[in-house]
This record gives structure tokens, C-alpha cells and sequence, in this order.
């Protein structure tokens, strides 16, 4: 049974431990294959003979930091070997002059030329074209000030809310209907709130709309009234609503790097739970719980518990240094993270100083 890894590891382990250690875990961020002692011998330093680096390998499996996939295989590091390499060994590179450029160029175009929705996109594209992994952004829903909105029958009991901001932005959330409703109160509806909500955030927006609700009754019939009500609530964040978006890019980087079938239905699974509600929370939760960036390995968050990923995530902020959101990068837990890492800080600085 192998020993917990504690804040006391590193101080048992004697420089050869270190050396034959770090070795381990870089062939495997390099390569992903196990590494053996005979190769082990020929990279350390210092002169060890194969037999003496296998009495170390046996020491740092006790420790919980390696373990071997096979018999008489070579040794791969655990997961908690892994977060120790990171936390104790690991030293963060800086972006080179070429990689700084790329970042610039995309996220400055983007921002400058087109809409939030599009500057966000194209952050999760360039993230995943720097590394290994998928791209990923959380965007928490704007509070740009309200242009206009209009509702476009589909069904006798769907319709379109299309809601336009004075940014640019367009929000499109299909909605059901009250039985029975007309296209003529639809229409009604629209020119009502277009009326009153002009300049307003969506919060701005249903505070009046509360204000004048006697207005309201009288103005519209009982089947207009509640399509506007439930117009409003959908964009104002209703209990139930999903509070932000998801925008991820890349995910055919995660599939080159495995091949077996348990493999790919685990990386089915990672998705699967990054589309649902509780995912979406749960990644702006993690951003916002320290300052900078974040590393999570395999299933230290019970999000990545099934798929057994990595997500290096930074969060962004608005012009009120507000938490707005989160970027990063999904991928295999032999992620380059020393590289990756200052990619997504440098990433979500650049993103929070166009959102200013």
C-alpha cells in the first residue's frame, strides 16, 4: 500500500530520488510511454547503475509518486505524483516573443472588429491551436444595455426571442408560449417592452417592468402579459437558467492523443459533463476560488473524475475588475503545463483589458 503524498515528500527524498524522479515525469509529458531504469541510467547525471535506480523507483512507489502499468514494465507517474511535480518541481516558462505576437494579434483583431461572442470564440481557437488540448472559454451572461427585442412565431406554442444589445450583441433563446397566443400579440408584446427597456440592462429592465405591472395588466391582454414576463425572466436569469455559456474549440486535439475505445468513451463522458449546467458553474466556481491561474489534474475536480483530463483555467474580468468569466485549455494529464500555463494567464489578461 502506497503512502499518501504529503507537504513532507520532498524533504524525504535525497537529491538522486529528485533527479531520477523529474526524469520520470518528464519522459512522460514528452513521450507518455513508461520509462525504464536501464534508460534512466543512461540520462541521470551522475553514474547509477541500473539495479541502484530500480531500488529508487521502489522508494518513490511507496512514496505514491510512480507506479508501473505492467509488470516488468517501466514507471509512469500517478496522479498525485504528478500534482508534486507541478506544485514542488515545476518551473514556469514565459511565453517566447512569437507566441506573445500570435496571442496580440488574434485577441486585439477580434476584440476590435467584432463582438464579444466572437473575440471569446476566437480565444478558445487560438488556445487550442498553442497547445494539445481544447480550447475552452465560460462567458457569463452580458448586461449590455438592451436595443431591442423582438419574438417570431415557430409553433403554435414556440417562438424566437431575439434580443439585441446596443453593443451588437444578438441573443437567440427559443421559448415556449402560453396556449393560444396570436401573432398580433406577439408584436404587441415586442413594441411593449420596446417601449421601456431601450438603454436598460436586462436587471434594469425587469425592475421596471415590476414597476409598471399595473400598467401592464391594463395595457395588454392576460396572454400578452405573460409573454413578456416570461421574455423577461429568460434573459434575466430565471431559477433554472443556465448563468453562462460555453464555447469550446479543439476538442479533435484531445481525440489524436488517445487511441484505445475506454479512452475515447472517457473523453465522450468529459464532455458530456461539460454541457451541462452544474459543469458550467462549477468552472466559474473553480476561477474564481484563487486569484490567477488554476491547475487541475485528472480527478482532483469531481468534473474531470471520469475523464481523467487536465484543465488549466485563468479567469477574465470586466472594467469593475469583476470575475466575468473563465479560459483555459482541456487535455491529456501529460500536458505541457509549464508551457501552457503562462499561454493562459497571459490569455486572460489580454482578454480582461479589451473588456475595458
Amino acid at each position: 500500500m502506497t503512502k499518501p503524498v504529503t507537504d513532507q515528500t520532498l524533504q524525504n527524498l535525497d537529491a538522486r530520488s529528485r533527479d531520477i524522479f523529474r526524469l520520470i515525469v518528464e519522459s512522460y509529458l514528452e513521450h507518455g510511454e513508461p520509462v525504464g531504469s536501464r534508460n534512466l541510467s543512461r540520462l541521470l547525471p551522475t553514474s547509477l547503475s541500473p539495479a541502484t535506480v530500480r531500488n529508487v523507483m521502489s522508494d518513490l512507489e511507496q512514496l505514491g509518486l510512480i507506479y508501473s502499468p505492467h509488470v516488468s514494465a517501466g514507471r509512469l507517474p500517478t496522479q498525485q505524483g504528478l500534482r508534486f511535480f507541478v506544485d514542488a518541481f515545476m518551473e514556469i516558462g514565459d511565453l517566447s516573443e512569437a507566441e506573445r505576437n500570435v496571442i496580440d494579434a488574434q485577441i486585439k483583431a477580434s476584440g476590435q472588429a467584432h463582438s464579444l461572442e466572437h473575440l471569446l470564440t476566437e480565444a478558445s481557437q487560438m488556445l487550442s491551436g498553442l497547445s494539445r488540448g481544447a480550447g475552452l472559454v465560460i462567458a457569463a451572461k452580458t448586461e449590455a444595455p438592451l436595443k431591442h427585442i423582438e419574438f417570431i412565431q415557430l409553433e403554435p406554442r414556440k417562438a424566437l426571442a431575439i434580443l439585441v444589445m446596443q453593443n451588437g450583441d444578438v441573443e437567440n433563446r427559443v421559448i415556449d408560449l402560453p396556449a393560444g397566443v396570436t401573432a398580433a400579440q406577439l408584436v404587441e408584446a415586442s413594441n411593449y417592452l420596446n417601449a421601456h427597456i431601450r438603454g436598460r440592462t436586462l436587471a434594469e429592465a425587469r425592475a421596471e417592468m415590476a414597476r409598471l405591472k399595473e400598467e401592464t395588466r391594463a395595457a395588454l391582454d392576460t396572454l400578452s402579459q405573460s409573454l413578456v414576463e416570461q421574455g423577461l425572466a429568460i434573459w434575466a436569469g430565471a431559477e433554472g437558467d443556465i448563468p453562462a455559456r460555453l464555447i469550446v474549440r479543439g476538442r479533435a486535439k484531445l481525440l489524436e492523443n488517445v487511441s484505445a475505445q475506454a479512452d475515447l468513451e472517457l473523453l465522450r463522458h468529459l464532455f458530456e459533463d461539460l454541457e451541462t449546467k452544474e459543469a458550467l458553474i462549477q468552472l466559474l466556481q473553480l476561477a474564481e476560488e484563487g486569484p490567477g491561474v488554476r491547475i487541475f489534474i485528472g480527478s482532483e475536480n469531481k468534473l474531470f473524475s471520469l475523464s481523467g483530463s487536465s484543465l488549466v483555467v485563468a479567469p477574465y474580468r470586466d472594467e469593475q475588475a469583476r470575475i466575468v468569466g473563465a479560459l483555459g485549455i482541456i487535455g491529456p494529464t501529460r500536458l505541457n503545463y509549464a508551457r501552457i500555463v503562462p499561454m493562459v494567464d497571459y490569455t486572460a489578461q489580454l482578454v480582461s483589458r479589451m473588456l475595458r
